[in-house]
């Protein structure tokens, strides 16, 4: 709460920012956008790959049940290769705070080392920013959950390449994979051409 209450008295509206997703070869990038009641804690939240997958999915129920405001937003594998896996991100940033303001629009935005083009609220970077404030630890459990579960999905769909186990990361068994197989609908191409022929 280090930076909650750092800016909490000059700013009512604090949202904490981050994203999941920025290094696989396959699927979305997706971020969180999350204000949390002053004050409230909720046991167990931090950064969402210091939690297990069965807290984290405890903690996406109870942050979405709690939370003042909350967006996701989603980039897909098709726009991360049109305009690169930042720019990407901060789109999926930008649709994440949209999607919340619908219901309450941040004064504050804490946001997960880098700061988001084309926003006027007020931002700041925190490095290493989900296991230092709760805000960004909330809104990084609602990404990495939103888009773990899409993964699980395609996996039903594509089950050679093995998505519910490494997610789309990078791992031996997913790169043997797509040299078997090619790439499947949602692999990122740029993130793979070294693979395929």
């Amino acid at each position: 709460l280090e930076f909650e209450r750092k800016y909490g008295d000059e700013f009512s509206c604090i949202c904490g920012i981050d994203e999941a997703g920025r290094g696989p070869f396959a699927g979305p990038v997706v971020a969180g956008a999350v204000i949390l009641p002053k004050g409230l804690t909720i046991e167990g939240l931090n950064d969402s790959k210091q939690v297990s997958a069965k807290k984290r999915d405890e903690l996406f129920d109870e942050i979405k049940e709690k939370a003042v405001a909350y967006g996701i937003g989603v980039s897909s594998p098709g726009r991360i290769d049109e305009i690169n896996i930042l720019q990407a991100t901060y789109e999926a940033m930008r649709a994440a705070i949209k999607q919340m303001s619908e219901t309450k629009s941040p004064d504050i935005l804490l946001v997960d080392a880098v700061h988001i083009p084309e926003v006027q609220t007020k931002q700041v970077g925190i490095i290493k920013g989900d296991a230092k404030s709760v805000s960004i630890a909330a809104a990084s459990i609602l990404a990495k959950v939103t888009r773990d579960r899409f993964m699980i999905q395609m996996d039903e769909m594509y089950p050679m390449y093995g998505f519910a186990s490494h997610k789309g990361y990078g791992s031996k068994a997913h790169i043997e994979a797509i040299k078997k197989y090619g790439p499947s609908p949602i692999h990122r191409e740029t993130f793979i051409k070294n693979f395929i022929d």
